[in-house]
C-alpha cells in the first residue's frame, strides 16, 4: 500500500488568510512551516490513485505530487476520484476544481455526506454542466477502490457542517453516525492496513480496535490541548465541544495511541497548535510517546 501525504493542516491552512497567531505568523516568516488542508492519495493501481478529502487547494497539492501529475496522454490523469470523510467545507471545496475533468467526478461519500454537497451546497447543479459527479456510496462494509485497495468506513459523529445545520433529512432518512467517519484502508494482497481519521469527535470501541491491527494511522491531531481554543482566543468553546478530540490530556488521543503496534502520525493541524513549530517542545514529548506529525508531501509505503 502507497499513501502520499498532501496536506495535514485544519480549516484555512497554516498560515491562515486573515490570522497572525504564531503560528501563522511563524509560517509567514519561515515558508518550510507552511501546511495545506489535510488530505491523503491512496494509490489503487500503477499510475490510478483516489484523493481522500479535497480542500480548496486540492490542485495546488496535486501540482506538489508528481505521482499525481498527468501523462502520458494529454488530458490523461492519474487522479481517478475522491474520497470524503465528512462534508466540512475544508475538506470538499476542492471538488468544484476538478470541473476539467473529461469523464466525471467519481466521489465516495456516507448517505449524509452526499445529501448535504447536493442540498446544501448544490455541488450537483453546479458542476453538471462541467462535468458529472458519479456517486459510490461509502459503508462500513469493505468495497473494492480500484484493483488492490478495500475500503470501509467508521461512523464516529453525527456532526454537521454549520450550512447543513438546517438541511431537512431525504425522506426516510435519520441523522446518524455517518456524518463524518474514519477510513478503513486494507489492501488483500499484502496484508497492510491503515485508518485516516482527521476529525475525530469520539473515540469508539471499534475505533480503538481499528488502530491496534493498522499498520499505519493518521488522526485528527487540531488542537494539542482541549482549552487551546479558548486560551488563544479564537473560540469561546473547548476543542472536544467543536468535535475535536485534543492530544494532550486525560481524555487526548495520545494515550490512545501509545504503544500500538503501527505508526501513528497526526494530521489536521489548527494554526494555533503548538506542533505547526517545528521546534516546539511537545514534538519532543511526542516522540518520547512513539508518536509523530505527518510531514507535508511524505511517502508511506506499507
Amino acid at each position: 500500500m502507497l499513501l502520499q501525504v498532501l496536506g495535514t493542516a485544519a480549516g484555512g491552512g497554516l498560515p491562515q488568510w486573515n490570522c497572525a497567531c504564531p503560528g501563522c505568523a511563524g509560517a509567514r516568516a519561515h515558508p518550510h512551516r507552511r501546511r495545506r488542508h489535510a488530505s491523503l492519495a491512496v494509490r489503487v493501481a500503477d499510475h490510478r490513485w483516489y484523493v481522500v478529502n479535497a480542500g480548496p487547494d486540492l490542485t495546488d497539492q496535486i501540482e506538489a505530487a508528481p505521482a499525481l501529475h498527468p501523462g502520458p496522454g494529454l488530458r490523461d490523469t492519474p487522479v481517478v476520484g475522491v474520497v470524503l470523510t465528512d462534508a466540512e467545507l475544508d475538506h470538499t471545496l476542492g471538488i468544484a476544481r476538478l470541473r476539467e475533468a473529461r469523464t466525471g467526478v467519481e466521489v465516495w461519500a456516507t448517505p449524509p455526506v452526499r445529501h448535504a454537497l447536493l442540498n446544501g451546497l448544490r455541488l450537483g447543479d453546479v458542476l453538471g454542466p462541467y462535468t458529472p459527479l458519479e456517486w459510490r456510496e461509502l459503508g462500513p462494509d469493505p468495497q473494492p477502490l480500484g484493483d488492490a485497495i478495500e475500503l470501509s468506513a467508521l461512523p464516529i459523529s453525527a456532526k454537521r457542517p454549520r450550512y447543513a445545520h438546517e438541511l431537512p433529512p431525504p425522506p426516510g432518512a435519520r441523522d446518524d453516525l455517518s456524518w463524518a467517519v474514519a477510513l478503513l484502508l486494507h489492501e488483500p494482497s499484502t496484508g497492510a492496513r491503515a485508518v485516516y481519521a482527521p476529525a475525530l469527535a469520539a473515540w469508539p470501541d471499534a475505533l480503538q480496535k481499528a488502530v491496534e491491527d493498522a499498520d499505519c494511522v493518521l488522526v485528527d491531531g487540531t488542537f494539542w490541548d482541549d482549552d487551546e481554543p479558548v486560551r488563544t482566543g479564537i473560540s469561546p468553546r473547548t476543542a472536544t465541544a467543536m468535535g475535536h478530540l485534543p492530544i494532550d490530556g486525560p481524555d487526548g488521543t495520545a494515550h490512545r495511541l501509545t504503544g500500538i503496534r503501527g505508526r501513528c502520525l497526526y494530521t489536521h493541524l489548527n494554526n494555533t497548535n503548538p506542533l505547526t513549530d517545528p521546534d516546539a517542545a511537545e514534538h519532543t514529548r511526542l516522540t518520547a510517546l512513539g508518536l509523530e506529525v505527518a510531514a507535508e508531501r511524505m511517502v508511506i509505503e506499507l
